[in-house]
């Protein structure tokens, strides 16, 4: 496990190299200088870079060039702080940290903020270390947050383990840790929870930053509450008010563009027609699949994106590298391209369009021309972090049988309602028929079954309910082992022999997603690393989550990245409805709800 050398390490090369006593590793010449400190652009810059790090900035660091310099001709190009993304899941990505990493590193990301609270949901402490250990091998700079909230509701759910101030205490101590990862349990927050505020003190007293998590559309005193209980940013906002709200109260608000979250246009507007302070918003991306990691981009796509919606372009790359660096405090460290941070840097010849031509990371040319040309090496994961898919027993198609009550002919029963593009969900009500004492699945109407089945503790349980949205017409099921955050298995489908068989499928490989229509399994993508992650590269879980993403198309399914709003459906700290092994969830009042009205 290697770590970057400290700027005390390697000051006196840096002074040396800037003052012309010694000759830098590398010149940059002739390039365009985005100035994310002053909000310019300078023509004409030289770039000198040594040990990793920005020596020297200027019009003419000839006198910077020795025998063994490297000299990188810009050509006139803008030369952009390396990206940052300040708030993001690497298992939402199906891939390991690495891949992850060489996935998004062609698209300028050098900078990633990573909270591994799905892995840690399955693995507990244990699996947080083997992420941040991985993350300290490669050579981008990914800061690990330490996982809040594990499991993310307790009293409405069972995760895999459990955490609490004891472990955060610990792994603030761990070189990697850059603070508190996203702090879900908000009611908690606002109810001055002994162990939520226990766990926000552990990381105050390690004088790094809290992240925040929302997801209430009230921004009355419980919101206050949340603020005053130490939360420095937040990602959940969705309309316009979030954005200002949080920011008026001392928050960055993150504005996130993932695989299925939209979230950047209706939030940008405080800057673009209020005139709100930039400084104070974060872009980012939370939840990106492999999809688009590979087809779309990652904090390229974002900034793109942003500018799109009317920033200038500086603003939009501000809000991707010096406003995050600041956040975390890591100002001195990184997101500019000023003496002494790590020479991370993007060459691109359209600041709006954004290609990415040539991406510099701490000193080291790692692409070109959208393609990774470093060689990162597989990281290998220990058996233990494998088979974690423990099921207790085969199901059969009567464990998704939902009876009704004694002599109704039909019911009214509560629906989970997906919403296209975010994250929240609608709490639907449905009449439905009553077929020889058990409730009938409505495919004409799109209310069809979802189950979790417990997979950490064998215990064999399968809860079941209802959800509309996904508009499956075939005789089908979809089942993941990601399921956010419990990470318990959810199967959706409109044929219970279907659930049945998929449900054992991803019992025999040990995890991932797959699809089956008329009783044939006809896409999988296998996820071995805690159920979640696969050990193969970028590219190919790319395909396979394509093939997913066609299978499910097949069985009727129209929604944009319809994957992802599956995986949020246990998802018990975001309104409105939910389901989780202990039953359906009314997360607008965090308590069990009969499936019944």
């Amino acid at each position: 496990m290697s770590q970057f050398p400290a700027w005390s390490d390697v000051a006196p090369r840096l002074v040396d190299v800037a003052t012309g006593r010694s000759p830098a590793d590398m010149v940059i010449r002739g390039g365009r200088w985005v100035n994310v400190h002053s909000g310019e652009i300078i023509a004409g810059t030289d770039v000198a870079i040594a040990a990793g790090r920005f020596a020297a900035i200027a019009p003419d660091l000839s006198y910077c060039i020795g025998e063994n310099t490297k000299i990188v001709e810009a050509g006139g190009r803008y030369m952009v702080p390396g990206l940052c993304d300040a708030h993001m899941h690497v298992e939402s990505g199906m891939v390991t940290v690495t891949e992850f990493a060489r996935a998004v590193i062609p698209h300028g990301t050098t900078s990633m903020f990573i909270d591994p609270h799905e892995i840690a949901n399955v693995l507990g402490l244990a699996g947080v270390k083997l992420m941040h250990d991985e993350a300290m091998t490669l050579p981008v700079n990914i800061f690990v947050q330490m996982p809040s909230c594990v499991p993310s509701a307790p009293g409405l759910e069972n995760a895999g383990a459990s955490l609490g101030p004891k472990e955060v205490a610990e792994a603030m101590g761990w070189p990697g840790i850059i603070g508190l990862g996203e702090m879900m349990n908000f009611p908690g927050v606002a109810a001055a929870d002994d162990k939520m505020l226990g766990e926000i003190a552990e990381t105050m007293k390690a004088a790094k930053t809290v992240g925040g998590h929302y997801a209430s559309l009230d921004l009355g005193r419980d919101f206050m509450g949340y603020v005053a209980g130490g939360p420095a940013d937040d990602h959940e906002g969705t309309r316009l008010i979030d954005a200002v709200t949080r920011v008026r109260l001392g928050m960055r608000a993150m504005l996130r563009l993932g695989s299925a979250w939209y979230d950047v246009a209706t939030q940008v507007k405080a800057i673009t027609e209020m005139g709100l302070d930039s400084r104070n918003f974060i872009l980012c991306t939370d939840d990106s699949h492999s999809g688009t990691l590979v087809h779309d981009g990652h904090m390229n796509r974002v900034v793109r994106h942003a500018i799109a919606q009317g920033l200038k372009p500086i603003t939009a790359i501000q809000m991707a590298t010096i406003n995050t660096a600041s956040h975390f405090g890591l100002e001195r460290e990184l997101g500019s391209i000023t003496p002494g941070r790590r020479a991370d840097m993007v060459l691109t010849s359209d600041l709006i369009a954004l290609p990415i031509e040539t991406v510099i990371a701490r000193g080291d040319i790692l692409a070109e021309k959208g393609s990774l040309i470093a060689e990162i090496e597989p990281y290998a994961y220990p058996a233990e972090a494998k088979a974690t898919v423990r099921m207790g027993r085969k199901l059969e198609a009567g464990d998704f049988d939902i009876q009704a009550p004694e002599g109704a002919s039909e019911v009214t029963a509560r629906v989970i309602g997906v919403v296209e593009n975010q994250a929240p969900t609608k709490a639907l009500t449905a009449t439905l028929k009553v077929e020889d004492g058990l409730v009938a699945m409505d495919r004409a109407g799109d209310v069809c079954q979802i189950a979790l089945v417990e997979r950490h503790r064998a215990t064999g349980e399968v809860v079941n309910g209802f959800v509309s949205g996904f508009g499956y017409m075939a005789d089908c099921a979809m089942a993941s082992t990601v399921a956010h955050d419990s990470h318990h298995m959810i199967v959706v489908g409109t044929s219970k022999a279907d659930m049945a068989l998929a449900a054992n499928r991803l019992g025999e490989v040990g995890g991932g997603v797959v699809v089956f229509k008329d009783g044939k399994e006809i896409a999988l993508v296998e996820l071995p690393i805690a159920g979640l992650m696969s050990d193969e590269r970028a590219e190919i879980v790319a395909a396979k989550a394509a093939g997913m993403v066609k299978a499910m198309e097949d069985c009727g399914c129209t929604l944009n990245n319809a994957y992802m709003q599956h995986s949020l459906l246990a998802l018990v700290v975001i309104p409105e409805l939910r389901i989780s092994d202990l039953g359906i969830v009314d997360v607008t009042k965090f308590e069990k709800v009969p499936l019944f009205v």
